[in-house]
Order: C-alpha cells, then sequence, then structure tokens
C-alpha cells in the first residue's frame, strides 16, 4: 500500500509518500513541503496548493490520502488556513478517485512513537528510524506528513483487514440465507405437487 500523508497548512504544506503493509518496516518514497508566500491572495494561495498536490499524486500514485484531521487552536487565522489547505487535499484525493483518511494528531503521535502526547522532536526522531532515513526529515511539517502516511499504513491496514473479512461474514450469511430460501421454495413446491395428486 502507498499513501500519500498530507500536514495541511497555508504557508507550509508538508507532505510525504510511504509504502509499506502493516507488520513490516516502511520505506519512504518521497518528502516535501509546498510553500505559499503569506503576501498572496488565498485563494491564488490555495490554487498553488492544489496544483501541487495533483503533480504528486500523478507522479507518485499513492492508493490512499492521509490528512491531518484540523483541531480548534487559539490561532484563529491559523486554524482556518489549515482547514482550508485540508479541504484541497481532500478534494483533489477525491477527485483523483483515492481513498481519504483523516487521523487526528494524537492517533498519529501515538502510531509512531507509542504516546498520544509526543512532541514535534519525538515524532520526527521516530519517522526517522521507522523508515530508516540517513537523516532527519525537515522541517517539522515534511516529518508529521511521513508520520501520517505511516500511521495510515500501520492502522488503515487493520481497519481495511476488519472490513473485509465484515464484508465475507455478510457474503457467507447473504449465501446461507439464500440457500436456505432455496430449499423453502423447493419444499412447498413439492408439498404444492403433492396436494395436487390428490
Amino acid at each position: 500500500m502507498r499513501v500519500l500523508g498530507v500536514d495541511p497548512g497555508l504557508t507550509r504544506c508538508g507532505l510525504g509518500v510511504v509504502e509499506g503493509t502493516p507488520g513490516r518496516p516502511p520505506t519512504m518514497v518521497a518528502v516535501g513541503v509546498i510553500r505559499t508566500p503569506p503576501d498572496l491572495d488565498v485563494s491564488q494561495r490555495l490554487v498553488r496548493i492544489e496544483s501541487e498536490l495533483i503533480e504528486w499524486i500523478t507522479e507518485h500514485r499513492p492508493d490512499a490520502v492521509a490528512v491531518e484531521r484540523v483541531f480548534a487552536q487559539h490561532n484563529v487565522r491559523t486554524v482556518m488556513g489549515t482547514a482550508q489547505a485540508s479541504g484541497v487535499a481532500m478534494v483533489v484525493a477525491a477527485r483523483s478517485g483515492l481513498p481519504v483518511a483523516l487521523h487526528t494528531p494524537s492517533e498519529v503521535k501515538a502510531a509512531v512513537t507509542g504516546s498520544g502526547r509526543a512532541g514535534k522532536e519525538q515524532v520526527t526522531t521516530m519517522v526517522t528510524r521507522i523508515l530508516q532515513l540517513p537523516e532527519r526529515p525537515t522541517p517539522a511539517d515534511a516529518a508529521d506528513a511521513l508520520a501520517l502516511a505511516i500511521c495510515h499504513i500501520w492502522r488503515g491496514g487493520v481497519a481495511s483487514r476488519l472490513q473485509q473479512a465484515a464484508a465475507s461474514r455478510s457474503n457467507v450469511e447473504a449465501a446461507a440465507q439464500a440457500q436456505s430460501c432455496l430449499q423453502v421454495a423447493r419444499l412447498r413446491a413439492a408439498v404444492a405437487a403433492q396436494e395436487g395428486k390428490r
């Protein structure tokens, strides 16, 4: 499974592509940051983020996109920009036919460090170790994007297997029910045939 992690932001939008399966060490495919100048109109900044995201999806062909779920912070202006960038990422992924998953910061931290309260330094350190990188990914937005992708591979893979198991069970139950209905129909036809002979 190949996942594009997106750490949304207007000034810096972190991107990280990771490939792997649950239970095995993942590998980094690409990492980077989309930067937009603060003096540019917000709509133009969002267009830049959109076009670069399209390029990343076209080039790296992920199977899914994992975006950090936006939480309200004290700085409303920062939250607005983050939410807008997040929305663009989700739209670009959806238009590309890719499933989108939202992960909270604490889910991502817990997945890569074991603690939902880990700091950015701890997350970067663990991402570097997990992906066996020669150097730490910078800035923190890039490391966070890789952490999102890792989190989705590890958590999303388990969820996907559970969904497949549930679907398989539903299929077995549906087949059993269809078989049961068929048996009842045959019995009714046999009874009707017997009564017709009388």
